[in-house]
């Protein structure tokens, strides 16, 4: 099994078994859909969600077989996973955490390693590590390519960008 975190349930509401989940996750419509497997806490604990919706910056989930709030209030500060093989991705498909450690190459030359990504204002970073740390903004002015088999971000117009 191959978990990912998207989020913390940070309460619950209402008297019916709802809770509000914190989450940044980016691919929220392949994941919080009814029928679909979460893992709840350090034991991960199954859960299948039953009904979602949005409310403010919260996503708001049901369970399957959980009608009460006195049934969710355990889970109240617990993280929430997924199980990565769940979402049945394509060959070609991949997730924003899936390009943390997959090289960056310009010019046929590496350039570093991407070991995290940042949100801005403006859009998502990538943060490379090698000799110098620097940011590449992950957008398709950018990034040309991702091979996902290779483990390798093809990039161009980046000079400028590395002091």
């Amino acid at each position: 099994m191959n978990l990912i975190y998207v989020g913390k349930i940070v309460n619950t509401h209402g008297i019916k078994g709802e809770v509000r989940l914190l989450s940044n996750f980016e691919e929220k419509d392949l994941v919080f859909k009814k029928d679909f497997k979460v893992y709840v806490g350090d034991e991960r604990k199954e859960l299948i969600i039953n009904s979602y919706r949005r409310h403010k910056e919260f996503d708001m989930l049901t369970f399957r077989g959980i009608e009460d709030i006195n049934q969710v209030l355990k889970y109240k500060g617990k993280k929430v996973y997924i199980d990565k093989e769940d979402l049945h991705l394509k060959e070609d498909e991949y997730l924003l955490e899936d390009l943390i450690g997959m090289n960056i190459i310009c010019d046929k030359e590496v350039l570093g390693v991407v070991s995290d990504i940042y949100e801005a204002p403006q859009g998502k970073l990538l943060y490379i590590t090698f000799a110098k740390k620097y940011y590449i903004p992950y957008n398709n002015y950018y990034i040309k390519e991702i091979d996902t088999k290779k483990k390798e971000i093809h990039a161009e117009n980046i000079k400028g960008l590395i002091l």
